[in-house]
């Protein structure tokens, strides 16, 4: 009868009938870790989050900047400024762009205009073939919405508190 333990160190035991050997000491667990995830290049990814999301917000206000030396009220400008942000990160992310350029960018493209946009926009694209509806209306808002609704009804209860206060 063949002894698959014959040989081998009497802290390690193979499953019975398998041949796999089911105990791993700390030591083998971490240099299998390590092969299998090697390390991310930490300080390469923050340089670029910062580059590019910093680059997003300075369009953003170079634009308002831009903007406003057209006679624009600073407000106005503003809220055009976010509008076209918005816009292009929707449309980047119906291009299928966007995604390349998280990619590389990793979290600075979370700014949170551009970020939120394309959170509602993706998962529309992703379910178009669903139809209007069930598709891109209902799928549109199943990352947002949650963001969405508690916002509304924060800004709902905040305003009625600060309307007592005022009338108190």
């Amino acid at each position: 009868m063949h002894n698959p333990q014959k040989g081998r160190k009497n802290n390690t035991r193979l499953k019975k009938g398998m041949g796999i050997n089911m105990e791993v000491t700390g030591q083998e667990y971490r240099k299998m870790s390590d092969i299998a995830s090697p390390r991310s290049p930490t300080l390469a990814n923050c340089v670029k989050a910062f580059v590019i999301g910093g680059g997003i917000c300075a369009t953003a206000q170079l634009m308002t900047i831009a903007l406003q030396n057209t006679g624009m009220m600073l407000k106005e400008a503003r809220m055009l400024s976010t509008i076209v942000l918005i816009a292009a990160s929707a449309l980047l992310t119906a291009l299928n762009l966007y995604d390349n350029v998280a990619r590389h960018a990793g979290a600075g493209t979370l700014v949170p205009i551009t970020g939120f946009a394309n959170s509602i926009v993706s998962p529309a694209m992703e379910f178009k073939s669903e139809g209007l509806i069930a598709g891109l209306a209902v799928k549109m808002f199943s990352i947002a919405g949650p963001v969405l609704v508690y916002g509304i009804t924060a800004s709902i209860i905040y305003g009625l508190i600060l309307n007592l206060m005022s009338v108190l």
